[in-house]
């Protein structure tokens, strides 16, 4: 049974809570809550950690009545309407599940969880027509940038996409993955692929649509770790495109890309963390028209894409009782392709889409209990 939230379908403000105090909910959630509070009705209500002294001590810092550490109770007693979820990937199930079936919606950081089937699980919970849902970070397919070329691709004015290449090619060091939690299968679900480079492949999904097959590697390359730090794949969607994505640790010189080249223009997002409109770039084909290519470089007011700026589309579908994006199905489609990635690059095979379903071994694991990949497996450089 659902318990019917206390303000967010009304005229109240909208009753917050933050679940996990540590670097993503003082960096990005915080400040997001915070600069939307000063437009909107919205009260932060409650920390939870399971560190006392980390939930006062954010419970302080931010000016929050009650700090908890404590998940279940908090919700009985404070009774959100959303959850902001920024704890480790194995926790993700359990404390979405919880918070749905207290009636609150969620907004849970990436990587989602550890599984396709933990993510089923979750989408279970969620309630029927009006919600509570559970929406996903994926922060980079908003703002006025991924806007405006997203409908530029949908209505065809670059014409039909062909080659791409999606890169998340970043540097960490064996210090980043001292915190206990990464670099586990059990704890985070996967290596770079599933923390870092899901960010650009859940933004070009959202550009091009459906994908149909993938082949990849991986190697666990540097790191002592269970997951990989590198993995590349090739990927045919839908439209008939063919992708490269690469996602790494291992990359002093840190970039962030994405490049379609369609047959009427190249359209290229180049950044690290986050993107602006400045960041993009939209080079027509010969023979297209300079009013037309003109046209396509206004992208309008400057809206960065951020965590302000999808919470703001969040908590509008919380009070109108309306499926957000990056939810369901939408929030998925992320999840399935680098499940099949892994699944191709550990057996060798070619994966198709919508093949990983219950009784799949990648459905419940993504290493699928692979030898050489699997905990408790000899570890190698590749497979």
């Amino acid at each position: 049974m659902f318990v019917t939230p206390s303000h967010g379908s009304g005229r109240g403000p909208v009753r917050v809570a933050v679940v996990g105090t540590g670097a993503i909910a003082r960096v990005s959630h915080l400040p997001a809550l915070t600069a939307l509070a000063a437009e909107q009705p919205l009260e932060i209500v409650a920390a939870v950690d399971v560190s006392a002294d980390a939930a006062e001590s954010f419970r302080a810092d931010a000016g929050i009545a009650h700090a908890y550490t404590d998940l279940d109770r908090m919700l009985a007693e404070q009774r959100p309407d959303l959850v902001t979820l920024c704890t480790p990937p194995r926790f993700h199930r359990d404390q979405t599940v919880a918070a749905l079936r207290a009636g609150a919606w969620v907004w849970c950081e990436k990587p989602p969880c550890p599984s396709l089937e933990d993510f089923d699980a979750i989408e279970a919970a969620e309630g029927a027509d009006g919600g509570p849902y559970a929406s996903i970070v994926f922060q980079h397919r908003f703002g006025s940038g991924s806007r405006h070329v997203r409908e530029l691709l949908a209505r065809g004015a670059l014409g039909r996409p062909l080659v791409v290449h999606c890169q998340t090619t970043w540097y960490r060091d064996q210090a980043y993955y001292s915190v206990p939690w990464r670099g586990s299968w059990a704890d985070e679900g996967g290596g770079t692929t599933m923390g870092h480079g899901i960010h650009q492949m859940d933004l070009l999904l959202d550009l091009l649509g459906p994908w149909a097959e993938i082949r990849a590697m991986a190697g666990r390359l540097v790191h002592d770790i269970e997951t990989e730090d590198v993995s590349t794949a090739l990927v045919r969607f839908g439209n008939g495109a063919l992708a490269t994505v690469v996602s790494s640790a291992l990359c002093p010189d840190e970039v962030s890309r994405i490049r379609i080249d369609c047959a009427r223009a190249t359209v290229e997002l180049t950044h690290l963390y986050g993107h602006r409109n400045a960041d993009w770039r939209i080079t027509p084909a010969p023979g297209v028209s300079a009013g037309e290519a003109a046209a396509w470089q206004d992208f309008g007011a400057d809206e960065p894409s951020s965590h302000e700026v999808q919470l703001r589309g969040l908590l509008a579908d919380l009070r109108a009782g309306r499926r957000p994006r990056s939810s369901g199905d939408d929030g998925r489609k992320s999840l399935e392709l680098v499940t099949a990635l892994y699944k191709a690059a550990f057996t060798g095979a070619t994966v198709q889409a919508g093949e990983i379903v219950p009784g799949d071994p990648f459905y419940s694991a993504l290493h699928g209990g692979v030898p050489g990949w699997a905990p408790g497996g000899a570890a190698k450089a590749a497979p």
